[in-house]
């Protein structure tokens, strides 16, 4: 058709052309006019429209700003990596200003985007990365964040006074039922907001933290604790449930609480907290934890082995001494081996009974985990030679306990204990007192063939009659003292202390004996009762003591004898002495017959103090001799015994010395005694000292004693003589018959000391007098003996 068209155009004239485009462009023209009109329509309905929208968007817009600043909101909306957008009427947002942000120079939505960042960062975080919701009070404003629309959106409530704690003080959240239940609580609940300042507190909180009321605690900033105040934080912080466990001290007492925090609002918002009393069951848990711990403690010093199986089998307790009675390694001990690796082990230690069927012997005794009551008590013999009792039982928690004693002892113990018995009933019937043991129930529990002699009577009747009253009755017959076998009985039969002590006497039986009898309590409360027959010894006794009082007249007669011929003998000593003297001093006398009467004096004068020491001895003997006690200074003595015996000793052509410490104090002493002594002494060694030879005479002080020693270099005593050189009328070889040495020994011992000789034949003599300074023997004057 085109090619029609077109065809058809060549065949047109110029004007036909010009017609034609003419009416073209005016056909067009219309078309476009028309077109133009009908855009145009079309845009002016449409800005209608626009202009509608957007005068409907700016109403709610403006109807939103004003429901928003109608309530005192502010809306902030967070985008990462864009500015803030703020929402809200200017008064309010520059009243959250002021009361979040302290920065007031800067951009308003940057400001509070910055504080509430900085006041709560883990909230503003989580609702920026995981869209996590919170709701938390900060101050006098109310933040909640929420997600919507890819955005994070915060909004800040300013509260009224009588809603900044959203709750009514004195109630508790949830309304008046909730407030009333959880303020008859008697546990202390509270509620903090996400600040950690106190919201409300039950009458049970108050009470605790001594506060009369709510204001009064806000005010004084009280505490309930302070850990649970810091785990309440950390609820409020997670926004997810916890529990702690806190001591409080208070009213002199500790007291356990169980804290149970729970958010009510989230994350950053208000917490509930919880304190549960747990004291008691504390306490009684301590208590509980204690008797175990003594419970095993005592166990530990048993020495007995003990342990403990549970339910499962398991090793639940030892004592130390199981671990020592089988040495067993204390660490493989505390991984809690079964029973049955226990008795594995056992055997590989062969610490176990050796049996034949070893499976058989352990399943049989794993089956005490079933019985109801406790097993008959068991021994093993272990191949190390000892003996173990076992004792199992059932224990009141499940399982089984197990005692091990070591009885090898105890065995050992009895088998000697039977042995003694043996041998004690076997002494007893070869004794010739009759023994009976009567127990304290005063029952016979043993006697001797002896006792079955002495009272006639046959081991049968003994045994059948068998308590004290009975026995006694038997014996009776031979012995019918009815006082004698009642306080027998009471040394039996009465367990008083005062009954219970050793007693004795005598009897004489209807045969003529005289039975002597006494007691002897035992350790174990039994009584030993044992008779004799003394009848000999008694008739012995009245004999001796009749030869004692014929000796005791001889000796009398001994000394008046001895006194009277003393005494007579002086008579006619005196007269030789007289005349001897006399006739020394005649002149022109002979010098041989004055050499004879000098000797008749000197053998006078010996003889007259031989006869002095033999009247001394028999005082001595006597206990007659008192002694006149005083001071003495053994320098004087000794320089008055050289004095007289000096010549005498010269005139063997021997050497008298005498040595004296000059610190030697005083002796407490009968002087005229002690010099006695001492004459004798030095008159025993000028009889013995040679030619060319010494006497010395010394004294020295040692300790609480004065030591005098008389030395002599003559032919000394010889070793068999020396312990008899102090008895009176023995012959020596250093001289006759004599009381000297004897004498000076009684001296001595008057005075509470004592003599000893020390000699070696050939090299001399020594005598050693012990004199303590103050003297402790019997004979001083009593008016001396005084103070």
């Amino acid at each position: 058709m085109l090619a029609n068209r077109i065809g058809g155009w060549k065949r047109m004239d110029g004007a036909e052309i010009a017609f034609v485009a003419t009416a073209g462009a005016t056909g067009l023209a219309v078309a476009v006019s028309a077109w133009a009109w009908r855009l145009k329509r079309a845009l002016t309905r449409r800005e209608s429209i626009i202009e509608q929208g957007l005068r409907s968007a700016e109403t709610v817009a403006v109807t939103r700003d004003a429901a928003v600043a109608a309530f005192g909101d502010v809306r902030l909306s967070l985008v990462r990596d864009a500015m803030p957008v703020l929402v809200g009427d200017a008064a309010h947002i520059q009243a959250a200003r002021i009361g979040l942000a302290s920065d007031d120079n800067s951009d308003a939505a940057v400001g509070l985007a910055e504080a509430l960042n900085a006041r709560h960062p883990e909230a503003v975080r989580l609702l920026l990365d995981e869209g996590q919701a919170f709701d938390l009070r900060d101050g006098d404003w109310r933040v909640q964040g929420r997600p919507f629309g890819g955005e994070a959106w915060i909004g800040l409530s300013h509260l009224a006074p009588a809603e900044r704690s959203d709750v009514v003080p004195g109630e508790a959240p949830g309304g008046l039922g909730a407030g009333l239940i959880a303020d008859a609580s008697p546990s202390p609940t509270w509620v903090v907001d996400g600040q950690g300042q106190l919201v409300w507190a039950n009458h049970a909180w108050l009470t605790e933290v001594r506060a009369p009321s709510l204001e009064e605690a806000r005010e004084a900033g009280a505490v309930f604790d302070r850990g649970a105040d810091q785990l309440a934080a950390e609820v409020s912080r997670m926004g997810v449930r916890q529990e702690g466990f806190r001591w409080t001290a208070g009213d002199g007492r500790r007291r356990a609480w169980k804290i149970m925090a729970e958010p009510l609002a989230g994350v950053g918002g208000p917490v509930l907290v919880f304190a549960i009393d747990m004291t008691e069951a504390e306490e009684t848990r301590d208590t509980l934890r204690r008797h175990v711990t003594a419970h095993d403690e005592t166990l530990n010093h048993l020495a007995d082995a003990v342990a403990i199986f549970g339910p499962s089998r398991k090793l639940a307790f030892h004592n130390t001494a199981f671990q020592t009675l089988f040495n067993l390694d204390p660490a493989w001990l505390n991984e809690r081996p079964t029973h049955g690796e226990l008795l594995d082990r056992l055997r590989q230690r062969r610490m176990l009974p050796e049996v034949i069927d070893y499976a058989g012997w352990k399943a049989q005794e794993l089956e005490f985990y079933e019985a109801t009551e406790a097993a008959p008590d068991d021994s093993w013999s272990l191949p190390d030679g000892r003996t173990l009792r076992v004792v199992r039982q059932p224990h009141p928690l499940g399982g089984i306990l197990l005692i091990f004693s070591d009885i090898t002892g105890e065995l050992s113990l009895r088998s000697r204990f039977n042995a003694q018995l043996q041998v004690q009933t076997a002494t007893l019937d070869k004794l010739n007192d009759a023994v009976a043991v009567f127990g304290s129930d005063g029952r016979l529990r043993l006697h001797n063939e002896a006792f079955e002699t002495f009272w006639d009577v046959s081991a049968e009747r003994l045994e059948a009659a068998g308590d004290f009253d009975a026995v006694a009755e038997l014996c009776k017959v031979a012995l019918p003292d009815a006082a004698l076998w009642l306080g027998l009985k009471a040394r039996v039969a009465d367990p008083d202390p005062e009954s219970r002590v050793a007693v004795q006497g005598e009897g004489r039986t209807t045969d003529g004996r005289i039975a002597a009898w006494q007691t002897r309590p035992l350790p174990d409360g039994a009584t030993l009762v044992a008779f004799s027959d003394v009848t000999a010894r008694r008739e012995l006794e009245q004999a001796l003591a009749q030869r004692e009082a014929a000796l005791k007249e001889s000796q009398a007669l001994k000394r008046e004898f001895v006194g009277s011929v003393s005494y007579e003998l002086r008579t006619p000593l005196t007269t030789i002495v007289g005349y001897s003297e006399l006739l020394e001093s005649l002149e022109g006398l002979p010098e041989r017959s004055r050499q004879h009467a000098g000797a008749i004096r000197i053998a006078a004068g010996q003889l007259a103090r031989s006869i002095d020491d033999v009247l001394d001895m028999a005082q001595i003997d006597a206990g007659e001799m008192e002694l006149s006690v005083g001071d003495v200074r053994i320098r004087d003595l000794f320089a008055e015994a050289v004095e007289r015996h000096r010549p005498r000793i010269e005139g063997r052509g021997a050497t008298l010395k005498a040595m004296v410490p000059t610190d030697l104090p005083p002796v407490r002493a009968d002087a005229r005694r002690l010099m006695q002594a001492v004459d004798h002494l030095l008159e025993n060694a000028t009889r013995s000292v040679s030619e060319g030879g010494a006497v010395t005479l010394k004294a020295e002080l040692n300790g609480t004693e004065v030591r005098i020693r008389v030395e002599d270099t003559g032919r000394g005593i010889p070793y068999h003589l020396q312990a008899l050189v102090f008895d009176r009328f023995v012959k020596r070889e250093r001289g006759g018959p004599g009381v000297g040495l004897a004498l000076v020994k009684a001296l001595v011992e008057l005075h509470g000391g004592w003599a000893e000789v020390e000699s070696e034949p050939g090299k001399g003599a020594a005598f050693i007098l012990h004199l303590p300074l103050e003297p402790t023997g019997a004979a001083l004057v009593p008016e001396l003996a005084l103070g």
